[in-house]
């Protein structure tokens, strides 16, 4: 079953990649609970197919960077993109875009927490295995308030101009 607007998003686990050592978070991957993450908070959250893919980092996530500073001024207290690679790739990922303090770069190796959002994509038959469909959210102590779902192959609802409407 898919979710959809006025859901709790599923608990789960996903991994970010901590470039610089803090209390309670170590340098290297970092395990969190969504349900830690989300509560008390609003979220702008977009899910790619992967890191490093075509539309994903030349449009998707870019503008994602360009415009946090706009959602947070709307109430969007954290932007997160959510992929199905692991937390090295996501980090590499975020190194390259620039995308600092501006993007959560969560990782979700196995998975697990897009399929209990019911958005997979199965890309196996083009050599990717299971991915995230694209697209983009926002999710309010933990109860999605809005959620754009592209078609497979497009990129046309979930962009930052779309969610910054929304927010």
């Amino acid at each position: 079953m898919t979710i959809k607007v006025g859901d709790r998003v599923p608990d789960g686990t996903l991994t970010e990649f901590i470039e610089t050592e803090t209390e309670g978070c170590q340098l290297g991957p970092n395990a969190f609970q969504v349900a830690d993450l989300v509560k008390g908070k609003k979220i702008a959250l977009f899910a790619v197919p992967g890191a490093f893919t075509p539309t994903c980092s030349a449009k998707h996530l870019p503008g994602f960077v360009a415009k946090a500073d706009a959602l947070r001024a709307k109430g969007i207290d954290e932007v997160w993109c959510v992929s199905v690679n692991d937390a090295f790739v996501m980090g590499a990922w975020g190194r390259e875009q620039q995308t600092g303090s501006k993007v959560r770069m969560l990782a979700d190796g196995a998975a697990a927490w897009t399929r209990a959002l019911g958005l997979e994509l199965d890309l196996t038959q083009r050599g990717m295995g299971v991915r995230s469909q694209r697209y983009s959210a926002i999710i309010d102590d933990g109860v999605v308030k809005t959620l754009n779902v592209e078609a497979p192959g497009k990129f046309e609802v979930s962009d930052a101009d779309t969610l910054l409407s929304q927010a």
